[in-house]
């Protein structure tokens, strides 16, 4: 599917520019993160990207022409919406509306469950489920659908610290099954761990693409320069 190709996109509410004139192509394999302050535009980036939003200005396009081609994309949220049935019957569901078979969907959704330490929980209410229980499951249900690329909005953003690491071991073990992760994170250390590459927002604009490290270690746009240094003042 990919690379995944924005030209001149914008995204205006109420004419005030939300996503301004943003321009980039994303290719499979390296992580990409995309960082930014509080209202930089970044989870918009996000929906426009998925499908969820459409651009007021610019175009984008999947590799073969125009189009979301959503079928092979999964994205989790913040807060992932459950449905009311248990965990492996959020998993199954998903998995039926994806158009696989009905003798393929239980194997699948119990494998998947299992990779994210929530076979003990098949059973039980999804609603019931921890915070953290939940963000695995939303991955699991994910996961279970081999996307090519998984959009990922802030996932650790809600949970305590342990709940994190675990989310973050399976985005790590997706990643390494050959699936594109696009990211949006506030977390710098997480975007450290996460990411191969780091897409930074400025008040809607796209300021600088670097590779993580080089991003880090010395950020060639002003706005960058100063996100790091109030993020992580001791640098």
């Amino acid at each position: 599917m990919l690379p995944l190709e924005l030209k001149d996109v914008c995204f205006a509410v109420n004419g005030r520019n939300i996503i301004d004139c943003v321009s980039v192509q994303i290719g499979a394999g390296p992580r990409t993160i995309i960082l930014g302050a509080n209202g930089a535009g970044k989870s918009v980036l996000m929906r426009l990207c998925h499908g969820l939003l459409q651009p007021t200005a610019g175009e984008i396009k999947w590799r073969g022409g125009n189009g979301n081609r959503r079928s092979r994309q999964a994205m989790v949220f913040q807060r992932p919406v459950m449905l009311r049935r248990s965990a492996l019957a959020n998993v199954v569901y998903g998995l039926k509306l994806a158009g696989f078979a009905a003798g393929e969907c239980d194997l699948r959704a119990r494998d998947v469950l299992e990779a994210v330490g929530l076979e003990r929980q098949a059973d039980r209410p999804a609603r019931i489920l921890s915070g953290g229980e939940q963000q695995r499951l939303a991955l699991a249900r994910a996961w279970a659908l081999g996307p090519e690329v998984l959009f990922l909005d802030e996932p650790t953003a809600n949970l305590d610290p342990g709940a994190a690491r675990d989310v973050e071991s399976i985005i790590a073990a997706i990643h390494a099954t050959g699936t594109k992760i696009i990211m949006t994170t506030h977390n710098l250390g997480q975007a450290r761990r996460l990411g191969d590459e780091i897409l930074f927002l400025s008040q809607g604009r796209l300021v600088e693409r670097a590779p993580v490290e080089r991003f880090f270690r010395a950020p060639a746009a002003a706005e960058a320069a100063a996100f790091i240094k109030d993020e992580l003042p001791w640098q």
